[in-house]
């Protein structure tokens, strides 16, 4: 999970544990400083073998500069490559708005928050594996 605007992050990884618990699945929160240290993360828990599915966490909101691009863009490559590599189910829950407004909504507590949709989705693809 993203440090870097935490007062989303939190709410969506407070989403995630809910439904994670809700299965009663176990799991480990990894904490990072920024969206783009979330691919070097989920490929050391990767590598370690220990999980049967990753959930990733963060939010990058659009500013005047084109680090946006880079950073969306070097999440999405970073995390499809560690997928594939070892084979680990990874759900992409990195938000990508252009308003923190945006990013609030998909955080909210309710059923609808997107942390809580990634632990269904996990829990989906670990009982399907």
């Amino acid at each position: 999970m993203s440090q870097f605007n935490q007062n989303i992050t939190e709410k969506l990884l407070q989403g995630a544990i809910q439904g994670l618990e809700k299965e009663k699945i176990s799991y480990a929160v990894v904490k990072v400083p920024g969206a783009f240290e979330i691919p070097l993360a989920a490929l050391k828990m990767a590598k370690s073998k220990k999980y049967a599915a990753l959930i990733t966490l963060g939010v990058v909101i659009k500013g005047k500069t084109d680090h946006y691009e880079m950073i969306c863009r070097a999440c999405v490559d970073g995390i499809r490559e560690v997928m594939l590599k070892y084979e680990i189910p990874i759900v992409f829950e990195i938000l990508m708005v252009k308003t923190e407004k945006l990013a609030l909504q998909r955080a909210k507590n309710s059923r609808l928050n997107k942390g809580y949709i990634a632990a269904k989705v996990a829990t989906e693809l670990i009982f399907s594996q």
